[in-house]
């Protein structure tokens, strides 16, 4: 090692201490507390391990996980400007710092984002979604009890992904745009055949009640997968 370099270090060293005691709060101290913490503002080891940052076992020595979101750590009920339920209790790893910071401006630290994911509860509670979100007030919802993850992800929560193939099979030429067959805003449960059928349509009545069948306003109830049958959809014979 050059030695040109290692009395540079060493000043360096020497400003950085000298800037610590000059400008302890800009060089040490990450930002005000939360007034929540704000007794704890000279207490510095209450949250932090000695040269290891804040250490969640340091946060329920005084936050109990079981009463997180439920009561305080006096034991007072939490007062909620909205619901929320208690999914702390429901985290497959205790780690605080993943979404909570106590020093919300930190002057050497960048700003930080309480993220929050599905993922980090253990598996049980990440499928059962109904309890912590509430299915919109849409007729696609309406009467729905299947799982949410019928039609979403946890990652990408719209567009939902929804498996046809229980309704129709969009085989051959029924692979068409949505609105092709549901021409009703905001309401999948109606549909109609006849926007491509539609000059065919004495043709499939005739057909139909030579069978027997007076109704064909519910073509899916008997028609699950007209492809598959090698019926290509507006290719009917006339006789």
């Amino acid at each position: 090692m050059k030695r040109w370099i290692l009395p540079i270090i060493a000043a360096n060293l020497v400003a950085i201490v000298a800037l610590a005691f000059v400008y302890p709060d800009p060089m040490l101290a990450p930002g005000a507390l939360i007034p929540a913490h704000a007794t704890l503002a000279t207490d510095c080891f209450a949250c932090h391990a000695p040269m290891q940052g804040a250490a969640s076992a340091r946060c329920t020595t005084c936050h109990a996980v079981a009463d997180i979101g439920l009561s305080s750590v006096a034991g007072a009920p939490v007062a909620q400007s909205r619901p929320m339920p208690p999914f702390h209790q429901e985290l497959a790893d205790t780690d605080c710092m993943g979404c909570h910071t106590d020093h919300p401006l930190a002057s050497l630290t960048p700003p930080h984002s309480h993220t929050f994911a599905p993922a980090m509860l253990i598996p049980a509670a990440g499928a059962a979604c109904s309890n912590c979100h509430t299915a919109p007030q849409t007729i696609v919802h309406a009467g729905q009890t299947a799982q949410c993850s019928t039609c979403h992800t946890q990652t990408n929560w719209t567009a939902a992904n929804i498996d046809h193939t229980r309704f129709f099979a969009l085989t051959g030429p029924h692979d068409v745009a949505c609105t092709s067959c549901h021409t009703t805003a905001n309401d999948f449960s109606k549909f109609t055949c006849f926007n491509c059928h539609e000059h065919k349509e004495a043709d499939l009545i005739r057909k139909h009640l030579a069978e027997g069948i007076r109704n064909i306003d519910n073509c899916v109830a008997c028609h699950r997968d007209a492809h598959a049958r090698g019926d290509e959809g507006g290719e009917d014979d006339d006789d």
